[in-house]
């Protein structure tokens, strides 16, 4: 039988502060999502001036990055490179700002991020997956 670390209460503390710390040195009204690896939702906050769809946007980010053991800007890659048939996988969405947050080489949950731009949505998910390490 496998062994894996899970994600607790206290990771996810650090994992939002990391990331709340990358929005608020750069003033990104964001939301950030925190998932376990099967994508179920571990914290969401929703920073000052972050738009109200910006919390569901950041928790399918989160998801596809859980469930696709890979960034999210993977599936935006594909289809913009031509590969219009993966707009039919069961993915939650192809948009870039969900990372997955990796520990010894496992997947253990991912983080989402929605509110301004993709590649500074992705800058702030990265600081908060990357936090662990």
């Amino acid at each position: 039988m496998n062994s894996k670390a899970v994600l607790c209460q206290s990771e996810v503390r650090r994992i939002l502060a990391a990331a709340r710390a990358e929005a608020q040195n750069n003033q990104w009204p964001v939301t950030i999502v925190v998932v376990d690896d099967g994508g179920h939702p571990l914290a969401l906050e929703r920073l000052d001036g972050a738009a109200p769809s910006s919390a569901y946007i950041a928790t399918e980010k989160a998801r596809t990055a859980a469930l696709g053991r890979r960034e999210s800007k993977g599936y935006e890659d594909m289809i913009n490179g031509g590969r219009y048939a993966f707009l039919s996988a069961p993915l939650l969405t192809s948009l870039e700002g969900g990372v997955p947050v990796v520990f010894d080489g496992q997947v253990i949950g991912a983080v989402g991020v929605s509110g301004v731009k993709a590649e500074q949505d992705a800058q702030v998910a990265k600081a908060g997956a990357q936090c662990l390490n």
